[in-house]
């Protein structure tokens, strides 16, 4: 077995000296009091600072744990999640005239947390609150590729046909997430409501957790090409409000 990685352990002793000081430590007193160059405990403190595990004052430029850590206590929630997405589902469903969804695990299933309308004014529902299969939508395929620990193996689903389309064997499904990882997205066309087709990309929040999916959904041929594949920039788009969003629950 491969043995421990230094610059972890010397980045967990940081947060174990800061944790246990009484005050805020000037660099010089972190890289004495762990026996490290300036330089090498400077990078490491200016790393976890980047991501929001230690904090630095500002009048005296002396580090202390930071609020980042707080938040490892907790996940986010659907409301932190819906609040940092809003502004760019809405922006998404505009361009895409589409509509767009949120979605997080929940119990077995995605539990739907906001809903844009696709703009054309076509009839449509309120899906806020919905709960969707994670084998046949395409947030739920999603989360089952990029949040595993969030959600049940393929192997314990039940793997219901809502349509004829509905993919109800596991290998087959572990395939559809391994084309998912690959490309970044998940797609379902037809599995859940026929004739409509969706997609989803994972929303990451700080230091890369997977804490929900946001998608694209409408008549399969709006959001497929000639090629019966995801339009391009659809995919880059979708992509593209994924990122945004997540930086958003990290700032």
């Amino acid at each position: 077995m491969p043995g421990t990685i230094q610059s972890i352990e010397r980045a967990a002793a940081v947060l174990r000296l800061l944790g246990t000081a009484d005050r805020a430590l000037a660099l010089h007193e972190l890289a004495a009091a762990l026996g490290l160059p300036r330089p090498t405990a400077h990078g490491i403190v200016r790393t976890l600072y980047s991501v929001g595990l230690v904090d630095q004052e500002p009048d005296t430029t002396r580090y202390r744990l930071g609020e980042g850590l707080l938040r490892l206590h907790r996940s986010v929630d659907g409301h932190d999640l819906r609040a940092a997405a809003m502004n760019w589902a809405d922006a998404l469903a505009g361009s895409a005239g589409l509509e767009v969804v949120l979605g997080v695990p929940d119990d077995g299933a995605v539990r739907l947390v906001h809903h844009v309308f696709r703009p054309d004014g076509s009839p449509q529902r309120v899906r806020t609150g919905e709960s969707l299969p994670l084998h046949a939508s395409a947030v739920g395929k999603c989360l089952l590729a990029f949040a595993p620990t969030a959600t049940p193996p393929v192997t314990e689903l039940a793997l219901a046909p809502w349509t004829r389309r509905t993919c109800t064997v596991a290998a087959v499904l572990e395939e559809h997430l391994a084309v998912a990882r690959r490309r970044g997205w998940a797609d379902s066309v037809g599995e859940y409501e026929s004739g409509v087709g969706s997609a989803a990309a994972p929303v990451r929040s700080g230091g890369g957790l997977v804490v929900g999916a946001i998608g694209v959904l409408g008549p399969a041929e709006e959001l497929l090409g000639p090629d019966e594949r995801l339009r391009a920039p659809l995919a880059a788009e979708l992509l593209a409000t994924a990122d945004a969003v997540g930086h958003g629950l990290s700032a």
